[in-house]
């Protein structure tokens, strides 16, 4: 981006619009008061990061569809929903292989470890190359190698070769996938409608995926339950969306990097993000209850299968039903968080969320009807499409546009402690009970939870560096001047 610091794009839909988070600001008047420099009064509470050019558009920021105004987002979004359908269809097929071929929860855990552990390992490094790279570029070969793992798995099951280590390759192509495809798409959203639309536009994407989870589980179950289509069916059809999503990628704008300052070495730009979260305790925080939150309590998806199979003898039907139960769940409040994000009870709401959600994780653990499970797993995709909806809101909000694509990669960890979690917790299923497992992992969840809002309060109530720098340095020169 040539000029960025000077002169913004003509073009209003054009993502280089955007003036990025370091641009340097206009020299702060002196003081008259004290010694200390104004700019730590700017500092005495969190600031947010500095406003960007938004793309035309009379939209509203607290519509619900408000950012789906910006024409270079609804491509973006677009593609979102047909990646998202195949990401749902590869898991629900996923999961139900593992299952038949070995019969075990551990297998079902394994496949989850497969996908975990790249995350692990990537995603930092995805996000790195998010705000390094083309954006574009990184979806796009993300995009080609997810279409063909699902090819490849539809063969093997269409010509009768499949085994279990290939769904864990295919799970290790996924998770790797996964960890650059996402931040990628994150940092994009920032760029392409701005900060005042930025809440809006992460929950329409969040929105997207929940609305997948209702269409992706309940159109693989069905496909899984007709002779003539079968996982294999699955497996074809999830490669063709991804195909189509990589189609619409073609519309973006390549996504160069904002920062102007680059380090050339990429482990540099790495341990400069971890430096940036390490100065922010909120952001820090948010980050590590995302993990716990996520690693004790999702994995809840691994044993549904088993949970409809063993527990309600329902079969494939009913796993899908109850995969569809958690997304309309999810969708449904997803309505009311696109209306609420950025407001001044997102926080609040987001707690609760988070302790409801491992509530009903327990209790799922102790229903025995499958109707009533339906309405508890309802419940929890309600709960767990808030928590997570407005976790990222608040920390894209605390969080400069530059940095984007490196803190979301951090939150994406979580998910990697998702699938590391859902091995051992699979074990711990097959040797002491599934419902009992879940119990067990939703009351984590809300001891994490609880802790997570008292370190709130505290951090909340502690004075920063600049505040206590500002007191001794006003305190020393009433002194003085007495």
């Amino acid at each position: 981006m040539k000029n960025g610091n000077k002169e913004k794009s003509e073009d209003p839909h054009s993502f280089t619009g955007h003036t990025p988070a370091s641009v340097a600001k206009p020299a702060a008047q002196p003081n008259p008061d004290t010694s200390l420099p104004a700019r730590s009064h700017a500092q005495l509470s969190p600031q947010p990061p500095p406003e960007t050019t938004l793309p035309a558009t009379s939209a509203r920021p607290n519509t619900t569809f408000a950012a789906l105004n910006v024409p270079l987002f609804r491509w973006l979004w677009a593609g979102s929903l047909c990646s998202f359908v195949s990401t749902q269809m590869q898991v629900i097929a996923r999961g139900w292989l593992a299952h038949d071929l070995t019969g075990s929860n551990a297998a079902l855990g394994g496949v989850l470890l497969g996908f975990g552990l790249p995350l692990l390992v990537f995603t930092p490094f995805g996000g790195v190359a998010a705000d390094r790279f083309s954006k574009r570029l990184l979806i796009q070969i993300s995009s080609i190698t997810t279409a063909s793992t699902a090819f490849a798995l539809g063969f093997a099951v269409a010509f009768d070769f499949i085994q279990y280590w290939m769904l864990i390759g295919a799970a290790v192509a996924q998770g790797t996938v996964f960890s650059f495809m996402t931040p990628s798409r994150i940092a994009f959203t920032g760029e392409l409608v701005g900060t005042k639309l930025l809440p809006n536009a992460v929950i329409l994407q969040q929105m997207g995926m929940n609305g997948t989870r209702v269409f992706g589980p309940s159109l693989a179950g069905v496909l899984i339950g007709v002779p003539w289509v079968g996982t294999a069916g699955v497996y074809f059809c999830a490669g063709t969306f991804t195909l189509i999503a990589l189609l619409m990628s073609f519309r973006l704008p390549p996504g160069h990097s904002l920062s102007r300052k680059k380090s050339g070495h990429v482990m540099q730009d790495l341990a400069d993000g971890l430096q940036y979260m390490r100065r922010r305790p909120t952001l820090l925080l948010l980050a590590i209850t995302s993990f716990a939150v996520v690693m004790t309590a999702f994995p809840y998806v691994a044993f549904l299968p088993a949970l409809a199979k063993d527990i309600f003898d329902v079969g494939s039907s009913g796993y899908g039903l109850m995969s569809a139960a958690s997304a309309i769940g999810a969708l449904s409040a997803s309505f009311f968080v696109a209306r609420i994000a950025g407001g001044r009870h997102s926080r609040r709401i987001q707690s609760i969320a988070g302790t409801i959600f491992g509530l009903f994780v327990a209790v799922l653990g102790l229903v025995h009807t499958f109707p009533l499970s339906l309405l508890v797993v309802m419940c929890i995709g309600a709960s767990t499409s808030t928590f997570q909806s407005l976790n990222n809101t608040i920390v894209l909000q605390q969080t400069d546009l530059e940095y984007h694509g490196r803190v979301q990669s951090l939150l994406l960890l979580s998910f990697s402690g998702y699938g590391m979690a859902a091995l051992p917790l699979g074990a711990l299923g097959d040797a002491i009970g599934v419902q009992t497992t879940l119990t067990i992992m939703g009351s984590i969840t809300m001891v994490a939870m609880f802790a997570y809002i008292l370190t709130h309060r505290y951090l909340s109530s502690r004075p920063t560096k600049e505040e206590a720098a500002f007191v001794i340095v006003a305190s020393s020169r009433s002194s003085s001047q007495a």
